[in-house]
């Protein structure tokens, strides 16, 4: 009875101190993305008022450069950074990312670069965790479970889907593997970080986008065989995605020796891909993705333009991320191949938008709960099975890969693939 007692004791305690540091968190967080997204709804206006602004893309891009190689070369590798820390924690996760990755983003977005916002959500929640951590004198492995959460918080918050940015707070460390210890924090840091952007965001007058299905096939063995097919698909452009940016940072490394110059041929590079191929794959690139989902829809090959677009631009050194145009990409493309496999293509495309980010991010659970959380008024609870059978597949699909480098391989995806755990994916050889 004593022992009982005193777990009891010891489990109060623990959910206390996690409730009140991870709550903060989330408050901090969540208003800190409520202040981005309403920036970046404010900055994406004035470009679209002024198309003219793309042309000082490169001259951007030149100043963004010239900051990070002289005064801020240890924040490069952005959400990256994260995961590292929280692999190995060394010296922690600098407050001055949260400033900075906001301002950046904006910046980018105000020049037309075709970037995302979930990166700088996610940085702005670690900075902010690893802030608290140094002020209340967390030991090592603390600080690792308060990035997770502030992972979770930031995600949360930016696309309003709580339970997705718990489980993504958990999931993305590595492939294969949950970190359980981070769930009571992950769940409070999301949720409250969720609640506080909704308040504030509310105030201002800005609201999440919201997508509706309107037509939803029979669920039988023939949706089923089709929804396979197409996550193969969706694995496919994950993969493509994936290898192109990376291949293109590669080639900036390469040839363009000054890290600056990177960004300014990476500006004149998406002025001339808008030239050729239209502005709609600019910035965020909204309104192709809530074509998707209307009878109108979206050009052919809508998700291959926003692939080259945005894999150019990250390439480059652009900050922002890589969620939003992955849900693009797979929205339109879900598109498209519904009319292929004669299934609903709006149904699709609430498929595609959360499978190709799956598979991009190894990421199968969260975004299987993201796709409950964002479709869960227009598409009944059992097609929930569909959602998790278009994540999973694609994210086995996919192999190991990844747009987060600094992911691990805890369990590798298939029983003949020889892989030691741990594997930093990154590291690995591509044939």
């Amino acid at each position: 009875m004593l022992h009982d007692v005193r777990e009891f004791v010891r489990i109060s305690r623990y959910l206390a101190k996690w409730t009140l540091l991870a709550g903060c968190l989330g408050l901090m967080a969540g208003l800190a993305s409520a202040v981005f997204l309403v920036g970046l709804d404010w900055v994406t206006t004035i470009r679209l008022d002024h198309p003219w602004l793309l042309y000082l893309l490169p001259a951007a891009g030149l100043a963004m450069g010239l900051f990070y190689w002289r005064l801020a070369p240890d924040l490069e590798r952005g959400s990256n950074l994260l995961l590292d820390e929280i692999h190995g924690p060394n010296r922690g996760v600098p407050l001055k990312l949260a400033p900075t990755i906001l301002v950046a983003t904006w910046v980018s977005h105000l020049f037309g670069a075709s970037v995302g916002r979930e990166g700088t959500a996610i940085q702005m929640g670690g900075s902010l965790a690893s802030g608290i951590a140094r002020l209340t004198r967390l030991d090592r492995h603390d600080l690792r479970v308060l990035l997770m959460a502030g992972i979770a918080a930031g995600f949360g918050s930016v696309f309003g889907t709580p339970l997705a940015g718990m489980v993504f707070g958990m999931e993305v460390l590595a492939l294969g593997r949950l970190r359980y210890d981070g769930l009571i924090p992950c769940l409070v840091g999301s949720c409250v970080g969720d609640a506080a952007c909704r308040w504030l965001t509310h105030q201002w007058h800005y609201q999440h986008s919201h997508y509706a299905v309107t037509k939803v096939p029979p669920l039988d063995a023939m949706l089923v065989g089709k929804v396979l097919v197409a996550s193969m698909a969706f694995a496919l452009i994950s993969v493509a995605f994936t290898e192109l940016q990376h291949g293109v940072k590669r080639m900036f490394e390469r040839w363009a020796g000054w890290p600056p110059l990177r960004y300014v041929i990476g500006g004149v590079g998406v002025i001339g891909l808008a030239s050729l191929f239209g502005d709609e794959y600019l910035g965020l690139s909204l309104p192709l993705l809530q074509r998707s989902f209307e009878p109108a829809g979206v050009p052919t090959l809508a998700f291959f333009g926003k692939l080259v677009f945005t894999a150019w631009t990250l390439g480059a050194g652009f900050k922002g991320g890589e969620v939003t145009p992955l849900f693009i990409m797979g929205a339109t493309a879900g598109f498209m191949l519904g009319g292929i496999l004669g299934v609903p293509p709006d149904y699709l495309a609430a498929l595609g938008f959360v499978a190709v980010f799956a598979a991009a991010a190894n990421t199968p659970l969260a975004c299987t709960l993201m796709g409950l959380e964002l479709f869960s008024t227009s598409v009944p609870i059992e097609h929930a099975s569909m959602f998790a059978l278009a994540c999973i597949s694609a994210y086995i699909w996919s192999g190991h890969r990844g747009i987060y480098v600094a992911q691990r391989v805890h369990v590798a995806k298939g029983d003949s693939v020889p892989l030691e755990s741990e594997t930093h994916i990154g590291s690995m050889p591509r044939r």
